[in-house]
């Protein structure tokens, strides 16, 4: 690390054993992904406030290269565990290394990308079923309780919809069928 780790205290005496448990947690975290530039804790002890009292809140602030920042700054739900300070502090590390891997996931452009539902143009409709045309040119069926919303009644020969391909009996069909609003928005 760049930077000396800030370990501050609120509401309680500073304590060497929380200040070694910090560092700890922190050589931990570089162990996992030795790039951290900085690093800051808050230690909040136990308040008198009506929903947190006797709870210790934990909040970490790790700066990463590029000015990649991962926060993790949770208020304890009213749960009796975090009125140990040591269980408040290994979970809240455990969420900044939760955090730190999918920050650099991110940065490392490991992430999922999710596919757009194609689109395609209503071409005929009759009782209870109807046909689109994709985007490529083909014909593709759809039944009445495939369209989505019960919006079936709603749809004209042009109506632009989503849909979900899949293959059917006879060929390939629509499995799921969304109603497109003005201009292919989806609704």
């Amino acid at each position: 690390m760049e930077t000396i780790v800030e370990v501050d205290f609120e509401g309680m005496e500073p304590s060497e054993s929380v200040r070694s448990a910090v560092d700890a947690g922190v050589e931990r975290l570089e162990k996992r992904f030795g790039r951290i530039t900085a690093c800051r804790v808050a230690v909040k002890g136990p308040s008198d406030h009506h929903k947190t009292s006797g709870l210790y809140a934990i909040h970490i602030v790790l700066a990463l290269p590029d000015g990649k920042q991962v926060i993790v700054d949770r208020t304890p739900p009213a749960d009796k565990r975090y009125s140990d300070l040591h269980f408040a502090l290994n979970d809240a590390f455990k969420r900044a290394r939760k955090g730190l891997e999918g920050q650099v996931r991110r940065m490392e452009g490991m992430v999922k990308t999710l596919e757009e539902e194609p689109i395609g143009a209503v071409t005929k409709l009759d009782d209870g079923f109807g046909f689109l045309q994709t985007g490529d040119g083909r014909e593709i069926y759809f039944n009445a309780n495939s369209v989505l919303d019960g919006d079936f009644a709603k749809l004209r020969v042009g109506s632009r919809v989503a849909f979900a391909e899949e293959a059917g009996e006879k060929g390939p069909q629509a499995s799921t069928v969304k109603l497109l609003g003005r201009h292919g928005m989806r609704l």
